[in-house]
């Protein structure tokens, strides 16, 4: 009733998962580096603005 798979198979199939979720959680990578750049742009903003203070 079961088969096993062959390396190859077992190979691919590995790949292919990994790609797959690449590409299902790519758009959620890219806003938490766009959100993590525009963090660090407004600490140095600040930091910039207390320096100018004292």
């Amino acid at each position: 009733m079961f088969r096993r798979l062959t390396f190859a198979q077992l190979l691919f199939a590995t790949i292919l998962g990994i790609a797959g979720g690449v590409y299902i959680f790519q758009p959620i990578f890219e806003q938490y580096a766009k959100d993590q750049k525009e963090l660090k742009e407004r600490v140095q903003l600040i930091q910039e603005s207390e320096e100018k203070k004292s």
